[in-house]
């Protein structure tokens, strides 16, 4: 039995993440094998494949050879594969790049679940049910490999096995990505992530997919970790020095785009739970713990920017200028850091107005270090440095308390409303890269529906 295709979700928050149906879709699961002059290999891997997937996958499946602008044998094989094979489908597309080619054909695919892997099948098969089976009960949005788990089996070369390591720990310090592999060809998400995910990435080669897992990561997407065996394939093709230098261009333009706040990473949150009534709470303050250690993080390090500031200042000008300089600077780093980190605000839309309402916390902080500098010299005449500094240590204390309060129920309340946002309404310049893709999208569909057997 064959289902309409999913009414679109309404820009906004993703809903709950739900438990499919699969006795009531047709094709759960859509495999996609992206090629490249892949002759040699194609068929054997087609075959494997289809044989595991009907022998030991309960669901109705798919799979998918995208073949990007193949120039040997590839597109006949592939060709021949759809004639003779049940659930076997070849599409062609005229432009390289694995990441355009898995773009292209997950977005024009129905199937709730889907998924890819490299043609080599360096990956046991085995590992594909437990991949896909948090996607299908509604408790993951994404799934990967990794090769990296303490219970994977690799078998691979040193050079191999260093490169992926220090990739990974680039990542790590880059982008302050959580997930062990980004690399790895063995990846699944859902169909309605998909279709929120897949126009934000810009990359259509082999950083694809490691931006795509940044971008879930950071929208909070749950991404669930599968342990593989894997073992190398000597023959790969794959240039190693052109990726690398790629992948580190990926890594600086998504950085910078995370930094500006230029993506509606909101279009992908999902609400806190799948029970409807958690959405219903009332009067209960959300995330309070996070923003009380973020707010305890950056305040420690404006803190410690603020005493180097005043020590420095205070060699030149007395300490009442001092104090209000370095307490000004330092005010201005911290409205800046806790509006992105602490209370999540990402774009450009009112940074202005919080930098100013940050400035009348900082004029009740003004008052209250001065003050105390005022009283401290009123009582001794002529205080030490260390004297001044302890006192203004207590002072701001005092005053990063009164901080955070104004900060969380004036500067930067929460906004119930978020959910209601009109389609487009993310931060200012955050559809340039998606309206751009979704029109790359549009030409790469038109190519592949003319090739599509």
């Amino acid at each position: 039995m064959t289902t309409p295709p999913p009414t679109p979700t309404p820009l906004g928050s993703l809903p709950p993440r739900e438990h499919l149906c699969p006795g009531q879709i047709e094709t759960v699961l859509d495999v996609v094998i992206p090629v490249y002059n892949e002759e040699k290999d194609l068929e054997r891997c087609v075959r494997r494949l289809h044989g595991h997937l009907v022998r030991t996958f309960p669901y109705g499946f798919r799979i998918t050879i995208a073949d990007n602008a193949s120039t040997d044998d590839t597109p006949r094989i592939a060709a021949r594969l759809d004639d003779e094979m049940d659930h076997v489908t070849a599409v062609r597309l005229e432009q390289k790049g694995r990441g355009r080619a898995l773009r292209t054909v997950w977005s024009l695919s129905e199937a709730p679940v889907l998924a890819y892997m490299d043609v080599d099948l360096s990956t046991d098969l085995n590992a594909l049910l437990p991949l896909v089976a948090p996607l299908i009960s509604g408790h993951s949005d994404l799934a990967i490999g990794s090769r990296l788990s303490r219970s994977a089996r690799v078998v691979r070369g040193p050079k191999r096995e260093f490169i992926s390591r220090t990739y990974n720990l680039v990542l790590r310090g880059s982008l302050a990505a959580r997930f062990s592999d980004a690399q790895c060809g063995f990846k699944a998400l859902r169909g309605d992530v998909a279709g929120r995910l897949l126009p934000m990435v810009e990359d259509t080669g082999w950083f694809f997919d490691t931006e795509m897992l940044v971008l879930a990561e950071r929208a909070g997407l749950r991404i669930h970790e599968v342990p593989v065996d894997w073992v190398d394939d000597p023959d790969s093709t794959v240039h190693l020095v052109r990726t690398a230098t790629d992948d580190l261009k990926g890594v600086w333009r998504v950085g910078r785009a995370l930094a500006t706040g230029a993506l509606p990473l909101d279009r992908l949150a999902r609400p806190f739970g799948d029970d409807p009534r958690d959405r219903e709470l009332s009067g209960v303050p959300r995330g309070l713990a996070r923003q009380v250690v973020g707010f305890g993080a950056v305040g420690a390090l404006c803190t410690a920017l603020y005493l180097g500031l005043y020590s420095l200042c205070r060699l030149q000008v007395g300490s009442q200028l001092a104090n209000a300089v370095a307490l000004l600077v330092s005010a201005l780093v911290n409205t800046a850091a806790n509006r992105r980190l602490t209370f999540g605000v990402r774009g450009r839309e009112g940074a202005v107005r919080h930098q100013a309402q940050g400035l009348v916390v900082f004029a009740i902080g003004l008052a209250l270090t001065s003050g105390s500098l005022a009283a401290l010299n009123a009582a001794t005449g002529s205080p030490t440095h260390t004297s001044e500094l302890t006192v203004l240590v207590a002072a701001n204390l005092a005053a990063t308390v009164l901080r955070f309060l104004l900060f969380r129920a004036w500067v930067f309340p929460e906004r119930r409303e978020a959910a209601a946002r009109p389609a487009g309404a993310g931060g200012t310049g955050a559809h340039d890269g998606s309206d751009r893709n979704r029109g790359n999208d549009r030409n790469d569909r038109n190519n592949l529906s003319r090739s599509a057997r």
